[in-house]
């Protein structure tokens, strides 16, 4: 593009793929973005590089697999000899400005000892400034709701609600209202600042980064009663959490370490506690949280509307398992983590397209040094995406999605879950999954051969019963595990720089 467009880049957190009226989900209403899909690409097979959030977003904001990254979990900092989004932007000319977080732990040897920095796995990417963030205690949200009347007495307090007669999991609302979220708070932000760049010379690039709908899951009227507990389609896996953990040690570690605390402020016990009853009551706030989101996305685009010069990215960091397989959040190696969406609009729009060519987190960084024409200071794992938004078929692409999750947490945590010889090798999976078969390679423990879509029944590994199978999958992963060595230095002679 000679005339460089402005950017926005949207992500949702553990928003999942599915849940898109766009897309065809039975009952989430998502009437904004369906709305905004009708002049944009929609990547209806888009995935996740890795999970959880800080190397996730590590894969989306670098265009590298875990593997080359290596943040392996929240607080593993990220190298700072990678490029990413923000400083390829700035060397576009771009003065990129960031609402929420990115997550991104800094490089500890650029830093004393006894900087705060390093004391939390909240830092800002590199190259962004930061116009409104929201880290994790909320405080400058919960300012902004102290300024408009709110008891700073009930802050605690506020993510909590009521008991409900009978239900273990209540659906009664917070004290702050649909327009007090967090959401609101950020796209609040994005907004006036969005007045700002009326009359700048210069393209501006965005990010705005949702919390929700990440856990607590709580949500305000209208959307906490939105949806039926009994609508929506039937849990994906087993029939009981105890033949689902019968699958695999790792499985079985994952339960262990699934608090129902992290998704319901003040509950006890464990996620596999649930019945199908209260997970489906979770899972109807859950489509009320995105309910919310788009709601205030629908204001964006209505701003944006004046910029029609504004390319604009709607995707996720990573997914939610939502009562699948009997588990809540991310991580493991099954598909309802790591799928997730991506829509992508052009300046001005375009007509509605649908691409069901298997899609990575890894690419959207290539992607917006395609469209921007810049060189990227590293070798990015990703492919641009571009031939997709002009509705052409690249020459070559690849026929699967690959994601990787690193569990030496579960591993150090629970070691008797997993075979003795577990711990002398790498504690990270590397999943291929494919229009048939779902291949999970895990280093010294039982790998896995799933049927793709499985649906829900007890849990079949069948491994020892399709060995070519295996060895097809194996062969794949190794090739592509080579074929991602870094090539940053490797494409040209030394000579050829100085050129």
């Amino acid at each position: 593009m000679n005339n460089r467009p402005n950017i926005l880049l949207i992500t949702a957190d553990q928003w999942r793929g599915d849940c898109l009226g766009t897309v065809g989900h039975p009952v989430v209403k998502t009437p904004h973005l369906d709305t905004f899909a009708r002049s944009a690409t929609v990547f209806e097979q888009h995935y996740a590089a890795t999970a959880p959030c800080s190397p996730a977003r590590a894969s989306l904001y670098t265009g590298l697999y875990q593997m080359n990254h290596r943040v392996v979990r929240n607080g593993a900092p990220l190298d700072h000899r990678f490029d990413n989004i923000a400083r390829a932007a700035r060397r576009a000319g771009y003065a990129p400005a960031l609402f929420g977080y990115t997550d991104m732990s800094p490089d500890p040897r650029r830093h004393h000892p006894n900087d705060p920095l390093l004391q939390s796995y909240e830092g800002t990417l590199p190259g962004f400034d930061l116009r409104q963030g929201l880290p994790e205690n909320d405080k400058p949200w919960l300012s902004w709701l102290a300024g408009r009347g709110r008891d700073p007495r009930g802050f605690d307090q506020i993510h909590h609600a009521e008991p409900e007669d009978g239900q273990r999991i209540s659906r009664k609302a917070p004290s702050y209202s649909r327009d007090e979220t967090q959401t609101a708070f950020l796209t609040n932000a994005f907004l006036n600042w969005l007045e700002e760049q009326d009359g700048e010379s210069r393209p501006w690039m965005a990010h705005v980064s949702f919390l929700r709908p990440h856990p607590p899951v709580i949500v305000p009227e209208p959307y906490n009663t939105m949806y039926d507990p009994e609508d929506g389609p039937e849990f994906a896996g087993a029939q009981s959490p105890e033949e689902a953990a019968a699958l695999h040690p790792l499985v079985a570690a994952l339960q262990q370490s699934q608090l129902l605390s992290s998704h319901i402020p003040g509950a006890k016990g464990h996620v596999r506690d649930m019945s199908r009853s209260d997970l489906k009551r979770i899972r109807s706030l859950y489509y009320g949280m995105i309910s919310e989101v788009d709601a205030q996305l629908g204001r964006i685009f209505r701003a944006i509307g004046e910029h029609d010069d504004t390319l604009i990215i709607f995707t996720s960091d990573h997914a939610e398992m939502m009562g699948d397989h009997w588990m809540l959040g991310k991580g493991g190696f099954y598909r309802q983590s790591y799928h997730i969406p991506l829509i992508i609009r052009m300046p001005g729009g375009s007509k509605a397209n649908r691409v069901t060519a298997y899609t990575s987190s890894v690419d959207i960084f290539p992607t917006l040094l395609d469209l921007l024409d810049i060189e990227p200071g590293h070798a990015p794992d990703g492919d641009t995406l571009r031939p997709f938004l002009k509705g052409d078929l690249p020459h070559a692409w690849r026929d699967s999605a690959l994601w990787e999750f690193d569990f030496r947490q579960l591993l150090n945590k629970w070691p008797h879950l997993f075979q003795s010889g577990t711990t002398r090798h790498a504690p990270a999976l590397l999943s291929r999954y494919g229009a048939d078969w779902q291949y999970v390679h895990i280093p010294g423990a039982e790998s896995l051969l799933l049927p793709s879509g499985q649906p829900s029944g007890p849990p079949l590994n069948l491994a020892a019963s399709h060995p070519q199978i295996v060895q097809e999958n194996l062969a794949y992963l190794l090739s592509e595990r080579m074929r991602h060595n870094d090539e940053t230095l490797a494409r040209k002679m030394v000579w050829d720089y100085y050129s």
